[in-house]
């Protein structure tokens, strides 16, 4: 199992940006952090959790309507690092955050990070 651990998460008010990361454990070669599609969910209060943005090994990236041209995910395979630049927040962004990867045969999960946004 892959040990991923979020940070960055906390209070903004609205209209305002936050970076959130996600680390694999050290313990984690590289070869198989860059096999992991690495993803961002969402956890609202008395919500599910849903999907925000997704990236593949090979990059390639995939966005909730909600997070569409105001998020971005990326990934550092050096650092087996991936971030979520958030920018233009707003209170429908508030709740837990949860890091991703995941395989064919692997589905690892952090332990999340709040986010909240107040107006």
């Amino acid at each position: 199992q892959v040990q991923l651990v979020e940070s960055g998460g906390g209070s903004v008010q609205a209209g305002g940006s936050l970076r959130l990361s996600c680390a694999a454990s050290a313990a984690t070669s590289k070869i198989i952090f860059n096999i992991y599609t690495m993803g961002w969910y969402r956890q609202a209060p008395g919500k599910q959790r849903e999907l925000v943005a997704s990236i593949t090994s090979a990059g390639t990236t995939n966005y909730a309507d909600t997070a569409k041209g105001r998020f971005t995910i990326s990934r550092d395979n050096t650092k087996r690092t991936v971030f979520l630049d958030m920018n233009r927040l707003n209170s429908e962004d508030t709740g837990v955050y949860y890091c991703n990867g995941r395989t064919n045969i692997r589905d690892d999960w952090g332990q999340g990070t709040q986010v909240t946004v107040s107006s």
